[in-house]
């Protein structure tokens, strides 16, 4: 049985965002200018758009240095 190249890729994003998650957490940059961060009665939620934007950035950059 042989995986698509989109499930491993799916695959080596989840892994990387799990192995990133703690050290972020580490570090302490959370939130970023750019997040939205929403509190009402018990509830909390929490819209990391420019994290968002950083890994995207960062891992389009290493998928095109891994493709040359």
């Amino acid at each position: 049985m042989r995986l698509s190249s989109g499930v491993i890729f799916l695959i080596i994003v989840g892994a990387g965002a799990l192995v990133l998650c703690p050290a972020v957490a580490y570090l302490g940059i959370d939130p970023l200018p750019g997040d939205v961060s929403l509190n009402w009665d018990n509830h909390r939620l929490f819209l990391p758009f420019t994290q968002s934007v950083i890994a995207s950035a960062s891992l389009g950059l290493l998928f095109l240095w891994a493709r040359k």
